[in-house]
């Protein structure tokens, strides 16, 4: 398993890895679906941006209360409601590298002990901090894959 440090170095490009496969590329694109049940470019961006917050709220509570239970978040239910594929891919990409620093900043200033501290989540049960932050590491990859393709017009 790799450590805290070594997943939060790879979280830390996430926000560059995705302007990269942005750069350039237009509205059409972004906002096109490759299928039904695939998102958009700019939604996926989106996705990021708020489930960097959700895990954040989710690390402080961790930190501040013993073992608090957590629901899971409905990610399709939040891309309809907030309209993510009506949001601008630049003010999306923008907020993620903001909430990003956020979240890397609160998890370099924790205590080693405190890497041990967790929370139940309502379907994978007992998870500790640091796998969470592993989650957070896997979850940028797979979007990072899922961007690609996207792109590519592939789902």
């Amino acid at each position: 398993m790799a450590s805290p440090e070594e997943m939060m170095a790879k979280m830390e490009k996430t926000p560059e890895e995705f302007a990269f496969l942005l750069k350039g590329k237009d509205e059409a694109l972004l906002s096109k679906r490759p299928d039904a049940k695939n998102w958009a470019p700019k939604e996926i961006v989106c996705h990021l941006r708020d489930t960097d917050e959700l895990f954040l709220t989710r690390f402080q509570a961790m930190i501040t209360m013993d073992e608090p239970k957590f629901s899971p978040a409905d990610p399709d239910r939040w891309a309809e409601d907030r309209q993510y594929v009506r949001n601008d891919v630049q003010q999306a990409l923008a907020a993620l590298r903001r909430r990003r620093d956020e979240v890397l900043n609160f998890l370099r200033g924790l205590k080693p002990e405190q890497w041990e501290r967790a929370g139940v989540h309502a379907t994978r049960g007992r998870e500790t901090l640091r796998d969470w932050v592993t989650l957070m590491a896997n979850h940028d990859l797979n979007h990072l894959e899922q961007m690609k393709r996207a792109l590519a017009g592939q789902p």
